[in-house]
């Protein structure tokens, strides 16, 4: 029996590497092409981040996620866990490292479930960081349920029509490509008719009504659009995985996404954290410096025991999808970490805001922005209160309930079982007193 909490020394240089040159050369690119990852790469913007991709690609960190054959080094989940700490602290760094969100995520089930004429158009661009992809998914009618959408692909010849509204789709306005779900078949459940189109966004009849942004952000220069299909047309080979299989593609690409997510947070956290102790060690009132008062500490010690916890739970589930190499056999504890992520970064963001003051509820400082983010995190990809859901029904599954009138643990009937057990040694006992 093995229990090993220690990164094997090869790779811990790797991360090592990746935590200085994301902090010297990366963290910079937020501060002076902010909103700006998603963007096809041109000009001096390509000049100053290419090479930074290829330094990158040179040290064997480029999409570690992936396995060989599709231009990754294979180092599973675990391992992207530990570089997504590290990534976590930029917006530009999973850009610069090859593992950006929906990106990764779309190119999972291209992978997975794409013809090679498919994964030639649409996966080795994406895999080479030449163009950016969008999950077509949620619609403004049905929020959480995707039992309630509406919108509709029907066959006409050799070719699929999409009809439609759908909100949300991330990126979609410098996408090169949207992956699209609709329904194909209503005359069965909806989780055996719905399936999955990829869809160039040069495509005829995309219309993209407004971008939403986040708040803080101009109107309508979000990246988030609401989309309009109005006969668009393609072709019977756009369908990704067979009719029908929406569902379970879904799936496959959201476990991934959610786990993902929570890897990075854990970074943004930390980030908050060192922000936190920086300043109660930099700042002194009422005769000492703020890391004396215990107010403070209390702080400190209530954020470290928050993410160190998250951290070692989610780096437990990354273990487990390289076991088991299946999201659905882990499920319970991909759900949970989602569940946990957005509070553990809105509780340190909100600490770290408030030793900071004033200051840290401007925008010189990044706190209200992770704050939102948190929020952010609670819906993508499915909101808690639905995880909450799924988590208790994969918990209670390994429960049974008792017709008994008291509870199996009722201490009265357990005692005398107990003294009945023990009964020669009790009147043993009695007898020399």
């Amino acid at each position: 029996m093995s229990w090993d909490f220690e990164t094997e020394p090869e790779y811990q240089k790797k991360l090592d590497w990746a935590d200085e040159f994301v902090r010297e050369e990366v963290e910079p690119l937020d501060l002076v092409w902010e909103h700006q990852q998603f963007v096809p790469l041109e000009g001096k913007r390509r000049e100053a981040i290419q090479p930074l991709k290829e330094e990158v690609r040179r040290q064997g960190l480029w999409a570690t996620h992936l396995g060989p054959d599709l231009g990754g080094q294979g180092y599973g989940q675990l391992k992207l866990a530990l570089l997504n700490e590290i990534l976590g602290r930029s917006s530009w760094a999973p850009i610069v490292f090859g593992c950006q969100a929906p990106d990764t995520g779309n190119a999972e089930i291209i992978a997975h479930y794409g013809t090679e004429a498919q994964k030639k158009q649409y996966l080795q661009p994406l895999l080479d960081g030449e163009l950016f992809s969008s999950y077509s998914m949620t619609e403004p009618q049905a929020g959480a349920d995707p039992t309630q959408f509406q919108t509709k692909a029907h066959r006409d010849g050799d070719d699929w029509i999409i009809n439609g509204w759908k909100f949300f789709s991330s990126n979609a306005s410098t996408a090169s490509f949207l992956i699209v779900m609709a329904v194909t078949d209503t005359e069965v459940s909806p989780y055996q008719g719905m399936s999955m189109f990829l869809v160039p966004t040069d495509t005829p009849g995309i219309n993209i009504v407004r971008n939403v942004g986040l708040y803080g952000e101009p109107m309508n220069e979000g990246q988030h659009a609401l989309i309009h299909y109005e006969n668009v047309r393609v072709p019977a080979e756009a369908l990704l995985g067979g009719e029908g299989q929406a569902f379970v593609i879904a799936q496959t690409r959201l476990g991934g996404g959610r786990i993902h997510h929570a890897m990075r947070t854990i970074g943004l956290a930390q980030k908050a954290i060192d922000m936190m102790c920086e300043r109660a060690l930099s700042r002194t009132t009422q005769g000492s410096k703020l890391a004396d008062k215990q107010f403070v500490q209390g702080y400190i010690a209530d954020s470290y025991a928050q993410l160190t916890q998250f951290r070692l739970f989610v780096l437990h589930t990354a273990w487990k999808i390289d076991k088991y190499n299946d999201y659905k056999k882990v499920r319970k504890d991909i759900a949970t970490a989602k569940i946990v992520m957005p509070t553990v970064l809105h509780d340190i963001a909100w600490r770290a805001m408030q030793i900071h003051g004033a200051l840290g509820t401007t925008n010189e400082m990044p706190f209200f922005r992770m704050i939102h983010g948190a929020g952010v995190m609670g819906l993508a990809d499915g909101p808690t209160e639905v995880h909450k859901m799924t988590v208790a029904k994969q918990v209670l599954r390994d429960y049974r309930g008792t017709d008994d009138m008291w509870p199996s643990e009722w201490i009265p009937r357990k005692q005398e079982a107990a003294r009945a057990k023990y009964a020669e040694f009790l009147e043993h006992e009695v007898g020399n007193l």
